[in-house]
């Protein structure tokens, strides 16, 4: 046994509460390495004629990557505190594993053992609960729809007149979005996330000038009001875009300390090398990147602090949205993101709290901050998969099952996932124009764990390279329209809403390929039911082969049944079975 290769702690996504009485606790072994598991474990104040009482409980193997196997199980202690240890069981070995090493047997002492000091309901991760059923659908306002020309900022285009530029208007606007609000009831969405709309100098909105205004291009407060009533009204959620990491240059306090130096009462507002500011390549103040337009705010400073918690707690409380997604948050400090949470979570307790960072999120995901993160390493898998084409369905299965073994299962449940956005080049031209694949990334995604997110114009075949080509004004015309795509959508979205497995509800199994390009999947499965979804990656016809014959097994997208050992595909096809 590679006992260097087996691990545990008791925390972040290896001993975690599932909810305020049980716990999901993981294993991580060498892949292919050890047969069985076991959950050693009792509460440590019971003991019996001086001996500790010890119980066993098998554990589940919940998935592999290319290198680990890894194994879960699920423990509800009677008095809310555990000790436990691990046996494991290879073909050479029997070992039993705690915190302070390996065994050959049980160590009678307590103190040897991992240990749960004890449940606090408190410290249970409480992500709201309709975040696991909401398909989102994100919004570039100035690039959805115009329906008030009035607003107009100077030198706007007729809309889809030319191309999307860095610097080119079109006069997108908040009635422009409730005119269409049925078009996104009719697709299944229930989540809109808006990309920023308070006062900036850009087309992108990135730049603030103002955290308390409406850019006037896109309405007036009342405006957005009306929108979000008639949001919720429909049943769909609302969630703004916070940048609290820079702000603009024409932000105010920015521009006092330009003006005035050292003597402005602003200057430690930021983060500046020396005096006078000076921007350029490499501006003498931190910027977002090297961008001198986007000076990086002091979170730290109580005067900042107070200003961006107010911003956060004012347009809840004044205008009842849902949720803040947190744009670069993995640049401020922990902190702040604490207090953050505190604040407006004291305002709505279902908040939902999201924040944008590419990499290993757990240190923001422990309770205390966020209450998910955009799952960037899922839109990296899912292009490497089908856009690029530069990974096998095997490697697929193994790098997503890192990835969901990284997180606690119920942190997983709400983390955001999309396949393109305002920064990326759009879905199908990354797909080479190819309809099949790129319909095959939303069968994905509409069927996996998370909560799904579309970019605007993708469910029609909206195409386009990256930013600002990823930005083209929505087609409203349906002669423009790819109607084939938007039913394929339209269709998974009206199946996860209707078969919450589909969703986040029910355990979820990894299915490898019996060779590295076969047919791959995941079954979501409950005691009494499961839904196993079947891909072939590829352009050819492929085969799976089941252990147990198939019996009038039904795919509930195509309703075609399956009796038989075998389920074949044709190339980039798909089935989704409901057992």
């Amino acid at each position: 046994m590679e006992k260097s290769a087996v691990y545990h702690r008791p925390s972040d996504n290896f001993a975690y509460s599932i909810n305020k009485t049980t716990l999901q606790i993981r294993l991580r072994t060498k892949k292919a390495d050890v047969q069985n598991v076991k959950l050693l474990f009792g509460d440590p104040y019971i003991w019996e004629n001086n001996e500790w009482q010890i119980e066993e409980m098998p554990m589940t193997l919940s998935g592999s990557d290319d290198v680990f196997d890894y194994w879960q199980v699920y423990v509800s202690p009677a008095f809310k505190r555990l000790r436990y240890g691990f046996k494991l069981q290879s073909d050479a070995d029997t070992l039993i594993y705690t915190e302070k090493g390996f065994y050959e047997t049980a160590p009678l002492d307590t103190d040897f053992y991992f240990c749960i000091p004890y449940l606090h309901q408190n410290e249970v991760f409480d992500a709201p609960d309709w975040v696991k059923n909401t398909v989102w659908y994100q919004i570039f306002p100035e690039r959805f729809a115009n329906g008030d020309s009035s607003l107009d900022p100077k030198d706007t285009k007729p809309w889809g007149s030319e191309k999307p530029a860095v610097n080119n208007f079109f006069g997108g606007d908040f009635a422009g979005i409730i005119q269409h609000l049925d078009y996104l009831v009719d697709l299944g969405i229930n989540g809109i996330y808006f990309t920023p709309v308070f006062k900036a100098y850009s087309n992108h909105k990135y730049d603030t000038i103002d955290y308390m205004e409406i850019d006037p291009q896109f309405g007036d407060k009342e405006t957005l009001k009306r929108l979000i009533a008639e949001c919720h009204s429909r049943g769909i959620k609302v969630m703004l875009d916070a940048v609290f990491n820079h702000s603009g240059y024409y932000f105010p306090p920015f521009q006092d300390v330009l003006e005035k130096g050292e003597q402005s009462p602003y200057k430690e507002w930021f983060h500046p090398h020396s005096f006078p500011l000076t921007g350029g390549e490499r501006p003498n103040y931190d910027a977002f990147g090297f961008v001198e337009s986007m000076p990086k705010l002091n979170t730290a400073n109580p005067e900042v602090k107070d200003y961006l918690l107010t911003v956060g707690k004012y347009w809840i409380e004044e205008f009842n949205i849902d949720g803040w997604r947190l744009d670069v948050a993995n640049e401020i400090d922990h902190q702040f993101w604490r207090e953050f949470r505190q604040e407006v979570r004291s305002i709505k307790s279902d908040l939902y709290i999201l924040g944008e960072i590419w990499h290993d999120s757990m240190a923001w995901l422990r309770g205390d901050q966020f209450d998910g993160v955009m799952n960037y390493p899922f839109t990296t898998n899912i292009k490497n998969l089908l856009a690029k084409q530069s990974i096998t369905g095997q490697e697929f299965i193994e790098n997503m099952s890192k990835v969901y073994h990284n997180y606690p299962k119920n942190v997983f449940e709400v983390t955001f996932n999309l396949v393109g956005s305002h920064d990326t080049p759009r879905i199908l031209t990354e797909c080479e124009d190819d309809e099949q694949r790129t319909k095959l990334i939303y069968t994905i995604l509409l069927t996996f764990m998370g909560t799904p997110c579309l970019y605007y114009g993708d469910e029609i075949g909206m195409s386009g390279g990256a930013d600002p080509g990823c930005r083209e004004c929505m087609k409203w015309n349906e002669e423009d329209q790819n109607l084939d795509m938007k039913q394929h959508i339209q269709r998974l979205i009206n199946l996860r809403t209707n078969e919450r497995l589909l969703a986040n509800d029910g355990e979820i199994e990894f299915l490898l390929p019996d060779s590295p390009n076969g047919i791959f999947g995941y079954r979501k499965y409950t005691e009494d039911k499961s839904i196993v979804v079947l891909v072939n990656s590829t352009d050819t016809e492929k085969s799976y082969s089941f252990t147990e014959p198939l019996s009038d097994i039904k795919d509930i997208y195509s309703g075609k049944t399956y009796t038989g050992s075998s389920v074949t595909l044709e190339g980039y096809g798909f089935a989704i079975l409901n057992y």
